[in-house]
C-alpha cells in the first residue's frame, strides 16, 4: 500500500488499530458516531481560539464564540464549559508574547529520494522575547497528561522538529507545551537532538511498513478506543468474519454508485 506523507494523526491511528487506519485513510469509510459531542466542542474551542487569538476582553470573544457556534453542535450543557474555556484562555493569552502562527499546517520532504514526507497542523507557535519558540498544542479532554507524558509525546516531538525544519529555528531554543483551558493548566518540555532522532526514525519505519503491507494485511488490534470506534459494524472484534466482508462490500458499492453520479 503506497503512501509518501504521514501526519500524527494517521501515525496514531496506526498504531493503536492497523484495521482502523485502513478503513478511516484507505477505504475511506465514514465513521459511525453516537455522540460526536466532544468531537464537536473540541473543534469549536479550537476555532475560538483561531480567530480570537487577538482578543483582550471576554466580550470580542463571546461575539467570535457565538457567530461560530451556527457551524457547530453539542449539547446545551457544554455551555458553562464554553464560559470557562473562554475565560481562562484569556488570563492565558495575556502571559504570551508574539504569536508567530495559528493553524500552521506543515508538509515537510525528510526524504526526497525515496518520496517519503511529514505533515501536520500546529496549532499555535509563539516568538518569546528571548528569541526563543513556544509551540502551543490546545487540549480540551477531561484527562490531562503528565510532563512524562509530554516528553514522550510523538505528536509534539513533529511539531518541535516541523518548527526546526520550517522556521529555521535551533531545537535548543523550542519549547513545546499542552494548555488545558478547561482548568488553564500549561506543562511544558523541550526535546533533545536524540530524540527528533529517534522519532524521524520510528516514522519511516512505519511509512515503509504501511507501504509493503496489503489490504488483508491490516488487522484489528483491541484497545481501550475501541468501545468508542466509529468501526464497530465492519469490525471483527465485534461481528463475525463474513457479516464484515458483507457490510464492507456494501459500503464499497455504495461508493461506487456516488461515483457514477
Amino acid at each position: 500500500m503506497f503512501i509518501n506523507t504521514i501526519s500524527e494523526s494517521k501515525s496514531k491511528t496506526f498504531k493503536e488499530c492497523q484495521l482502523k487506519y485502513r478503513y478511516r485513510y484507505i477505504d475511506r469509510f465514514k465513521e459511525e458516531r453516537t455522540n460526536t459531542d466532544p468531537l464537536q466542542f473540541g473543534s469549536y474551542i479550537h476555532k475560538i481560539f483561531e480567530d480570537g487569538y487577538k482578543a483582550t476582553d471576554l466580550a470580542s470573544l463571546l461575539v467570535i464564540a457565538e457567530d461560530l457556534k451556527k457551524t457547530y453542535s453539542f449539547a446545551e450543557s457544554y455551555n458553562s464549559k464554553i464560559q470557562r474555556c473562554l475565560e481562562n484562555f484569556l488570563r492565558f493569552n495575556a502571559t504570551l508574547s508574539e504569536t508567530v502562527s495559528t493553524e500552521m499546517v506543515y508538509e515537510i520532504v525528510y526524504d526526497k529520494e525515496k518520496d517519503l514526507k511529514l505533515n501536520g497542523i500546529i496549532d499555535r507557535i509563539i516568538k518569546g522575547t528571548d528569541g526563543g519558540y513556544l509551540v502551543i498544542d490546545y487540549k480540551t479532554s477531561k484527562r490531562e497528561l503528565s510532563e512524562l507524558d509530554l516528553y514522550q509525546d510523538r505528536q509534539m516531538q513533529g511539531y518541535a522538529y516541523a518548527v526546526h525544519k520550517k522556521l529555521r529555528v535551533p531545537l535548543d531554543n523550542i519549547v513545546v507545551a499542552h494548555y488545558y483551558p478547561l482548568t488553564n493548566h500549561f506543562i511544558t518540555c523541550k526535546y533533545s537532538p536524540n530524540q527528533i532522532k529517534h522519532y524521524l526514525k520510528e516514522k519511516v519505519d512505519q511509512m515503509w511498513k504501511i507501504r509493503k503491507m496489503k489490504k488483508a494485511e491490516f488487522k484489528a488490534m483491541q484497545n481501550q478506543f475501541c468501545n468508542w470506534c466509529g468501526y464497530q459494524s465492519i469490525c471483527p472484534e465485534f461481528n463475525s468474519g463474513r457479516l464484515c466482508e458483507e457490510r464492507v462490500q456494501a459500503l464499497k458499492d455504495a461508493k461506487k454508485s456516488q461515483k457514477k453520479y
